[in-house]
């Protein structure tokens, strides 16, 4: 016991050494650096004042001089959009789709929130448009680029009902003639043709591409959700169709294509963020080639997605037509899936009766992950429960219910295990008092006091290790599906994909303050030590299952065991708390099925014994 008291004493101190230290050492010379850069950052911005064509990047460093978005939206003609999901308008510079917001999505979860902004104008700082143009053989002039500036009639809006046109005549005897049409939801059609003037033949072959100049900070970093480049290319030859997702921001290489000439039949490729996707979607009888590649220019690194379609010749006097589709938009499930079959009925389960794609797998769009044959049946289940409930966090319950009938008959067999293991533990503690000596002889002896009372001492393990793949891939669903952002539970949970927001640093919400600007320790405040209700409501279900299970056999493993509710309250509480709703209500039915067993086998619980000092009667195995 002495030993002990110096262990949990040295512990302590070690600890509270750790925590000096990392101030002293971590976070004080953090704050300083801010400081500096802060200070440096003020000294250069009045420096910029005097330089024009220049601007202050956040590290206080001058850089490229940016527009303003509604600078850069100014520097051309527009046709407006407006359907029910978008809103902005195409640029006639460059006939370029390049100024979209998404409205039915807002950037925050305040009432009057704007909504998500997807395509930014070329000049403004992390612009993001789409380009229709043709190619032609080296030396071919006269055709459409970047600054040519197309004619369209007057008045002109997009809406689904009524499509644009544009057009654009080049002198030389080709005149380019663009119609685009969009529908209530996230797609665009360009329909592109060319009539040749000219006396002879001209070859061209279409070409459209989807850009990024520069990436906004933290795009690409979480290493669970790809952001990048992505595409489904294959089909040719009888071959298959394959997900082209190699090209993740920002590891793209840097003034060289990383891939190019991915040849396919029809398929799909652009880029996508988290929730968000532009895809160019050629005719899908068509032979393509298509390319990711990153070029840094003027400082700044430009992400492309593009493909090239077939050559092909108009004869003189002749013309050709060519379709592209583009879908700009949020990637729900449902949306993706209808585009994928072409407005086909589609029941998720029958996997042997699925009409054919009019799409290849544009469903890959979201990002499943390895686990897939989890969290597509886990994000199924969630969006039926969620359509009879109508909240996701009560479909998150109801889905915990699910899997622990599903999980009933292997979870009863662990939980008997472990009572009868609870049960026995002073015979045990016996034996090895015994053969304290003799190391074989105390496991033989236990090996037969186990064959005895017939328990598997393993299968206290497998429910935990069946956990894992399902906690996995239930975190994966709540990160990457879109329907899971701003899905609010009740009381202060408005996000389920987000952390808990409340935190014991404010006595929950009692005290208005922003521990994030405590000195020295507001990083941890606002980080590691940010711990809400949801969190602390799982360290103690934790505790509570561990206290109801059989103790380690050795004293140092129980001491790491009493340490773990701890250690994971602090690790969950920077999870989406929907998965932090998940595992306290998973471990709450674990926590019922438990008792119920434990009382089966006369096996004393903490339960019991709560109850037995509020009411002064013994409970349970001495009941």
């Amino acid at each position: 016991m002495q030993n002990d008291n110096k262990n949990t004493l040295m512990f302590i101190i070690c600890a509270f050494a750790i925590f000096i230290g990392y101030n002293f050492f971590v976070m004080a010379p953090a704050q300083k650096k801010a400081e500096a850069q802060a200070r440096a950052k003020k000294a250069a911005e009045a420096q910029a004042a005097k330089t024009p064509g220049v601007t202050i990047g956040p590290d206080g460093t001058p850089q490229p001089l940016m527009l303003s978005r509604a600078e850069a939206k100014a520097a051309s003609p527009r046709i407006n959009v407006d359907t029910p999901a978008l809103s902005g308008s195409i640029a006639l510079k460059g006939a370029r789709i390049d100024d979209l917001w998404l409205k039915r999505y807002t950037q925050g979860l305040e009432k009057n929130s704007p909504p998500v902004e997807l395509f930014r104008p070329e000049g403004a700082e992390h612009a993001w448009f789409v380009d229709f143009t043709w190619a032609g053989p080296a030396g071919t002039t006269g055709l459409p680029g970047p600054n040519t500036v197309w004619t369209a009639a007057p008045g002109q809006v997009l809406r689904p009902t009524t499509p644009v046109t544009l057009t654009y005549d080049n002198g030389q005897g080709l005149v380019f003639t663009r119609v685009i049409s969009v529908d209530a939801d996230a797609m665009f059609t360009v329909t592109d043709s060319v009539r040749n003037q000219q006396g002879q033949p001209v070859a061209l072959a279409p070409f459209a591409a989807v850009q990024r100049q520069g990436l906004p900070q933290g795009l690409g970093k979480t290493q669970i959700v790809y952001e990048g480049g992505i595409g489904v290319l294959g089909g040719l030859d009888g071959g298959k169709y394959t997900l082209a997702h190699e090209a993740k921001y920002p590891k793209w290489k840097k003034d060289k294509p990383l891939q190019e000439n991915l040849a396919s039949k029809g398929g799909w490729i652009g880029m996508t963020d988290k929730y968000w996707l532009s895809a160019l979607i050629p005719e899908q009888s068509e032979d393509i080639k298509g390319a990711f590649k990153v070029v840094t220019i003027n400082g700044v690194d430009v992400y492309q997605s593009n493909f090239l379609g077939a050559t092909k010749v108009i004869p003189a006097g002749g013309a050709i037509t060519h379709s592209t589709r583009l879908f700009a938009g949020a990637k729900t499930v449902p949306l993706l899936t209808r585009y994928q079959y072409g407005d086909k009925p589609v029941v998720w389960w029958q996997f042997w009766n699925r009409p054919a794609s009019v799409i290849p797998h544009f469903d890959k769009a979201v990002d499943w992950g390895m686990f897939e044959v989890f969290t597509r049946p886990i994000f199924n289940i969630l969006e039926i429960f969620y359509k009879l409930v109508g909240n996701f966090g009560v479909a998150i319950m109801l889905l915990t219910v699910a899997l622990k009938l599903i999980l009933f008959p292997l979870a009863d067999k662990s939980y008997e295990s472990m009572a009868k293991m609870k049960k026995i533990a002073p015979e045990v503690e016996k034996l090895k008092a015994k053969f304290k000596d003799d190391p074989a002889k105390q496991q033989q002896e236990m090996m037969q006091l186990y064959q005895k009372e017939k328990i598997n001492p393993m299968m206290g393990c497998v429910p935990m290790l069946v956990q894992i793949p399902i906690f996995y891939s239930l975190y994966k669903v709540l990160t990457v599906t879109i329907e899971m952002r701003h899905a609010p539970f009740f009381g202060w949970i408005h996000d389920l994909s987000a952390r808990d927001p409340s935190t014991f640093t404010t006595l929950f919400g009692l005290i208005h303050w922003d521990p994030a600007t405590a000195p020295l320790i507001g990083g941890l405040l606002a980080g590691p030590l940010h711990i809400g209700v949801w969190p602390l409501l799982y360290g103690f279900t934790m505790w509570l299952t561990t206290a109801m299970n059989p103790p380690a056999g050795d004293p140092m493993q129980q001491r790491i065991f009493q340490l773990f509710p701890i250690v994971f309250t602090f690790t969950l509480s920077q999870f989406a708390v929907g998965l932090v709703i998940y595992w306290c209500w998973s471990n709450v039915l674990t926590i019922i099925q438990q008792y119920i067993i434990m009382r089966r086998y006369k096996v004393e619980n903490p339960i019991d014994k709560v109850i037995g000092r509020l009411t002064g009667k013994p409970v349970g195995a001495t009941g």
